[in-house]
């Protein structure tokens, strides 16, 4: 990857069920540790971009270039090594755990998964918990036995363990109540500045965005309606956030 390409460069990329085309040749660019939102109404194609981004679903057209690699021309396999890269978060606290698996357990399944599970893997997962503030005796607890702030914080220690450069945040928070939302945007606007990550984040609330956001783009009848710079307050140094 050139220093001078952004992180994530998706061109003309187009969705289609069926007859139906949900994303309409959306291009944009992302550098490492920017925040672009995807904003708009219900439909307007959000959700289905960010699958085509992440390859869930592979697109009908266009391209989805991560660190310099074209990733709509990657085999599966191909795509292995690349997945820890980009991690979602996603919009259901409760619904983005197993149930029946501790927190520890959670946090721990990409560690075993990608190979990386060692003598050092619970110091680890303590780490990690301790990270996004939660103790890290939660970790004996299940998801049901948390509230879901701090729900979601466990979820983003999992995609945390990934060693990510890029997390796609799919309304993080809209799901939580208001008393617990700034806390959670806080967590995330701090380790961005900690570890220089990169986020696509999908949300409907301008109010959030402004706050949150680098720079916004709009999508109406899944097309780019309007691109624009966002407010966000100013870096540690700058002021408590």
């Amino acid at each position: 990857m050139s220093p001078n390409q952004p992180l994530l460069d998706v061109r003309d990329l187009v969705v289609r069920y069926g007859t139906v085309t949900a994303v309409d040749r959306v291009s944009f660019t992302l550098d490492a540790g920017e925040t672009l939102a995807l904003n708009g109404p219900s439909g307007c194609g959000k959700s289905s971009t960010v699958t085509a981004v992440l390859q869930l679903r592979r697109p009908d057209a266009g391209e989805v270039r991560f660190e310099g690699r074209e990733l709509t021309r990657l085999t599966e396999r191909e795509l292995r090594p690349v997945r820890p890269r980009m991690q979602p978060v996603f919009q259901d606290p409760y619904g983005s755990l197993s149930p029946r698996h501790r927190i520890r357990d959670a946090v721990a399944e990409p560690l075993r998964v990608q190979g990386r599970w060692d003598a050092a893997g619970p110091a680890r997962v303590a780490e990690l918990l301790d990270r996004v503030g939660l103790d890290p005796a939660y970790g004996d607890r299940f998801p049901y036995e948390l509230s879901g702030g701090q729900c979601q914080r466990a979820g983003i220690a999992r995609a945390l363990a990934s060693e990510p450069r890029l997390l796609v945040l799919d309304e993080p928070v809209s799901a939580l109540d208001p008393s617990v939302r700034a806390g959670v945007l806080n967590l995330l606007a701090d380790l961005q500045d900690e570890l220089g990550l990169a986020y696509l984040f999908i949300c409907h609330d301008r109010s959030v965005v402004r706050h949150f956001a680098d720079r916004a783009i709009e999508l109406r009848d899944g097309r780019v309606a309007e691109v624009t710079p966002a407010w966000r307050p100013p870096s540690p140094g700058a002021g408590p956030r």
